[in-house]
């Protein structure tokens, strides 16, 4: 495994893609030497995006949850989330019923705002589904997940309808060695169960990178080739940049643990062009 430094790779872009958790910030809070490395970034005169699949917080949110951390100068248009794509998309596609989602009432407060009623699993009487005209998953929590995975299965088996995975993250970390299972996971669990394919939001799929090229094309003439993507996961941030043609680079600051990283690379055959132990310069 060859190992590049951060500071001296990203000099040779003009754009940098981080992911959020395992980049900016881990298990511990803000990883230290951040804000010195954000502030590296804009002095190069790269431009930033933020690409996170949290789908609990608004862009806003986000910046104040940063903020909260110690990590100053973040803008909220430099925050690009695969809860505001599985939002948008709600909004162009869902005009009327019900939406039905498995999360916490407050990111489906700020996902689900089309107008339209939401209403959490457990409150679907299954006897009554005509009005349900979505289903979301959202986060991991704020469910019971013997009874309302059960309930949304059943749902899913009554009702065709089309189901919207707000975040494909399967795992994430809650210590230096132990991980959480996420939504992504429960999604993919529920989609073999049905054998169907959902409509999903983030990393590594391609919504998240077309969204982010073309936002920073607004105000610039960007290429792909221009584009450092940089994440923790190799089957997330690594396989969603190659796929989009971005150079990408793993950093070994979250999920991916410097002992099992060549192990990992050689069995999923995903291939990061750089690795670097952190992007703290």
């Amino acid at each position: 495994m060859i190992e590049s430094n951060f500071s001296t790779i990203v000099k040779q872009f003009n754009v940098v893609f981080l992911d959020s958790y395992g980049v900016l910030k881990n298990h511990n809070g803000l990883i230290e030497g951040v804000n010195e490395t954000l502030h590296f970034i804009r002095e190069q005169g790269l431009t930033l995006r933020v690409l996170t699949n949290d789908a609990s917080r608004s862009r806003e949110q986000q910046v104040m949850v940063f903020e909260k951390l110690g990590l100053h100068g973040l803008d909220k248009e430099e925050i690009i989330t695969s809860g505001m794509l599985a939002k948008q998309f709600l909004d162009l596609k869902i005009k009327d019923g019900k939406i039905a989602y498995l999360g916490t009432d407050n990111s489906a407060d700020y996902i689900l705002e089309s107008g339209l009623e939401h209403i959490p699993v457990r409150e679907i009487d299954l006897e009554d589904v005509d009005d349900i005209s979505a289903f979301v998953f959202l986060d991991d929590e704020g469910f019971n997940w013997n009874d309302d995975l059960n309930k949304t299965v059943n749902l899913l088996r009554r009702k065709n309808m089309p189901v919207i995975v707000a975040n494909s993250d399967r795992y994430y970390p809650v210590s230096k060695s132990d991980v959480s299972i996420a939504t992504g996971a429960l999604a993919k669990l529920v989609e073999d169960m049905l054998k169907r394919k959902f409509i999903h939001f983030g990393k590594p799929d391609s919504q998240m990178f077309v969204y982010a090229f073309d936002h920073i094309n607004e105000s610039g003439s960007y290429k792909r080739d221009e584009i450092l993507m940089v994440g923790d996961t190799l089957t997330t941030d690594i396989l969603g940049g190659n796929k989009f043609g971005l150079k990408t680079m793993l950093v070994l600051s979250g999920n991916t643990r410097r002992e099992k990283t060549d192990l990992w690379i050689n069995s999923t055959g995903i291939i990061p062009d750089y690795i670097s132990e952190s992007i703290v310069t």
